[in-house]
């Protein structure tokens, strides 16, 4: 009979730092899809990184228990090296590297030397997932912040763990290859069936990268679902902030936008607002034109209210134009 036990979970646990401002997780029970991208997202302090290293098992809860595969996950206090053995973790922080070693030899040196050849074939095999074969030779030292990470995160998969945990693992990467390493990660993912949890405060690294979204709040969380879902419907407004720039408004600022609501906040995003052409109202002011490359944020402002919205038909504004505006939907809470 298949074993019905859920393959990574978190049952009613909880981890709290004594302090005036309460830190930690508070009581919290939470099931890892196998085979997935995980993307657990909230402020600061929020409890993220504590609740990724209960799942590994590197913190044990005050309370509760994780599971993996129904068998329990030791903590520190009961394991010599802590962590589970299925899993790897990879943080910004790359210091785990010898710098003075090659990067072939600091994958490789993970691998028994039992078997040469299967060393050798599992090595070339994660340098290959992760686009540094070039770089195989090259010392450490020499290396950017996003190849380091790279190399980082090669380590960890060179002993084909079930589970990957990332905290934050693009921070130290520059913007221009951190779409790179995210779709490679999702190239793994679907050709090795890898789970990945990762920790982040970045919602376009989330947005495009995850499968499921955790949003996390004081410790508890606040709401789950696809990445898509939780954008365009969330249920609270700390997440339609978390996840994008948009423009919250009280009642009497919604109100001088043309929108009449009894909730305290009215949250429109940049996308659902466009400029448009009308010959007699033109109300509203363009405070700043924002060069974005394939689009411009333009600030408009009408009775002390602000707005930031998308514009893409770039030089068409100019700072002090008269526009009208249209506002396609918003979101009230």
């Amino acid at each position: 009979m298949a074993n019905q036990s859920p393959f990574l979970e978190a049952q009613s646990v909880s981890k709290i730092y004594p302090g005036k401002q309460s830190a930690g997780v508070k009581t919290t029970t939470l099931s890892i899809a196998q085979g997935k991208i995980t993307a657990i997202i909230g402020e600061s302090g929020s409890g993220k990184s504590t609740l990724l290293k209960m799942l590994y098992g590197l913190l044990s809860p005050d309370e509760g228990e994780v599971k993996f595969k129904g068998d329990r996950v030791w903590g520190p206090e009961e394991k010599l090296i802590p962590g589970h053995d299925a899993m790897r973790m990879v943080t910004q922080d790359t210091d785990g590297l010898n710098v003075f070693a090659k990067v072939w030899d600091n994958i490789a040196v993970l691998l028994p030397n039992t078997d040469v050849a299967a060393k050798e074939e599992n090595t070339q095999r994660v340098l290959q997932q992760l686009n540094i074969t070039r770089i195989a030779d090259k010392q450490v030292t020499f290396l950017s912040g996003g190849e380091k990470q790279r190399v980082a995160i090669a380590r960890a998969l060179v002993t084909k763990p079930e589970v990957l945990l990332l905290d934050e693992p693009f921070n130290q990467v520059d913007t221009s290859f951190r779409e790179g390493l995210q779709q490679d990660i999702r190239q793994i993912v679907k050709e090795t069936g890898l789970t990945v949890i990762m920790v982040s405060h970045d919602p376009a690294e989330v947005l495009s990268m995850a499968d499921e979204l955790i949003v996390l709040k004081d410790g508890e969380i606040l709401e789950a679902g696809h990445p898509k879902q939780l954008y365009q419907k969330p249920q609270n407004l700390y997440t339609a902030r978390l996840l994008t720039g948009c423009n919250i408004l009280n009642q009497s600022e919604a109100a001088v936008c043309g929108i009449h609501s009894d909730k305290e906040h009215i949250v429109i995003y940049p996308e659902w607002v466009r400029p448009t052409t009308s010959w007699t109202r033109k109300d509203w002011m363009i405070k700043q034109v924002l060069f974005k490359g394939s689009h411009e944020g333009l600030l408009v402002e009408k009775n002390e209210v602000t707005l930031r919205l998308l514009n893409d038909q770039p030089d068409k504004y100019q700072e002090g134009d008269k526009v009208h505006i249209k506002i396609s939907r918003y979101l009230e809470f």
